[in-house]
C-alpha cells in the first residue's frame, strides 16, 4: 500500500462516523455481527467475502466497487 492510500478498515470507519453510526447501528443495517465490524475497523478482519462488502457497501450508501477502490 501506498502511502495516503487507506485500509477498507480505514475507510468503512470513516464512512460510519461521517453519517453518525456507532458500530451498532452499522451492524445492524448491514445485517452483520458487531464483533465483526469490530474486529474489521481495528483492522484484524482480514478476509472480506464479497457478500459482507456488498452488505457493507449498502448499508453505507455507496457501491461495493466504490467500497472496495476507496479501500486500495
Amino acid at each position: 500500500m501506498s502511502p495516503g492510500e487507506k485500509t477498507l478498515a480505514e475507510v468503512v470507519r470513516e464512512l460510519r462516523e461521517r453519517q453518525g453510526l456507532t458500530q451498532a447501528q452499522l451492524a445492524e443495517r448491514a445485517q452483520l455481527a458487531l464483533s465483526y465490524i469490530t474486529l474489521l475497523e481495528s483492522g484484524q478482519q482480514v478476509n472480506f467475502s464479497p457478500s459482507a462488502i456488498g452488505r457493507l457497501a449498502r448499508a453505507l450508501g455507496v457501491t461495493a466497487k466504490h467500497l472496495t477502490e476507496l479501500g486500495g
